[in-house]
């Protein structure tokens, strides 16, 4: 016998909010707006100074976020939670999105994205500390992916400073810790776990950048607040919402895997919007990530 339009109508909601749908739709959020972020700092550091710009951008859309959760009727973190939250979004933010900012003012934003792609390694390393290692596809899928990178940074004229290079090795690896330790904590739900996180985070940064020295900047450009706008609502609420999701309902090395396809989805930003080139070893180095994440996506399914 056929469903009835009541059964449908009280399925539709529960498939709605099935992983197997979900995850597949924020690994694409993560792929496609973070990789286009990095452009995104890039644009934002015309008139912001580093640490300033990640800290406003944070705490905008965390204050945004936690007061629409609020008005909702949402409960607010439990001191424990708020605990956990500071400490992951030291980590993630204060220290992974600030440091990549930070590195942004010596390398480009395809060197940037580039290096942050170690960041899957990391997790896996730290992972095997709890004893959560790669499964056998899985680290195949890593390696395959780390080898695209090394392709797709072959074909880019590399000028980066060792500073910058540093920064952005500290900022994969506190970023992978974080999301190692938070799997294991007690966190806030849902959306308040991303709006307590970007709160926390931002009060770091802002704290980075009373100490450096960092200024408001007196007369903005156009192109840098609508970057830092962008930065906020989409790279901020939307796509680190999503990865929240995915790292609590998939794997590490599926969670991590935007890692990958975000250098490719840079270089392709930076083509269409600021007129970089794109050579022989980019475009293998895009096809050889892409193969090691359907690796990681497909050794996931079958688990």
């Amino acid at each position: 016998m056929s469903d009835t339009p009541a059964t449908l109508a009280a399925e539709t909601p529960r498939s709605l909010t099935d992983p197997r749908f979900l995850i597949p739709l924020a690994l694409l959020a993560l792929y496609v707006i973070w990789g286009s972020t990095y452009l995104g700092i890039r644009f934002a550091l015309e008139s912001w100074p580093p640490f300033l710009l990640a800290g406003v951008r944070f705490l905008g859309a965390g204050m945004a976020l936690y007061g629409f959760l609020r008005w909702r009727g949402m409960a607010p973190p439990t001191p424990l939670q708020w605990r956990n939250a500071a400490v992951t979004g030291l980590l993630l933010l204060g220290m992974g999105n600030g440091l990549v900012c930070f590195a942004e003012q010596r390398v480009s934003s395809g060197i940037a994205a580039v290096a942050v792609a170690s960041m899957p390694l990391f997790a896996a390393l730290f992972s095997g500390m709890y004893g959560e290692w790669p499964h056998r596809r899985e680290s195949i899928g890593l390696a395959i992916g780390f080898a695209g990178v090394i392709v797709l940074n072959l074909g880019s004229s590399l000028a980066g400073s060792s500073i910058g290079a540093a920064a952005l090795l500290v900022a994969a690896a506190a970023w992978a810790f974080g999301s190692v330790w938070s799997r294991r904590q007690v966190m806030p739900p849902g959306p308040m776990n991303t709006a307590a996180q970007m709160i926390c985070g931002s009060i770091a940064l802002l704290g980075f950048a009373l100490l450096s020295g960092e200024r408001l900047p007196v007369h903005p450009s156009l192109r840098s607040s609508l970057a830092i706008v962008y930065l906020a609502v989409f790279g901020s609420i939307i796509a680190f919402s999503a990865y929240l999701y995915v790292l609590k309902h998939a794997r590490p090395a599926l969670a991590t895997s935007y890692a990958y396809v975000n250098p490719p989805v840079a270089v392709l930003f930076g083509v269409l919007l600021a007129g970089e080139h794109v050579g022989p070893f980019d475009l293998a180095g895009m096809a050889i990530i892409l193969a090691g994440v359907a690796v990681i996506t497909l050794a996931k399914q079958k688990r």
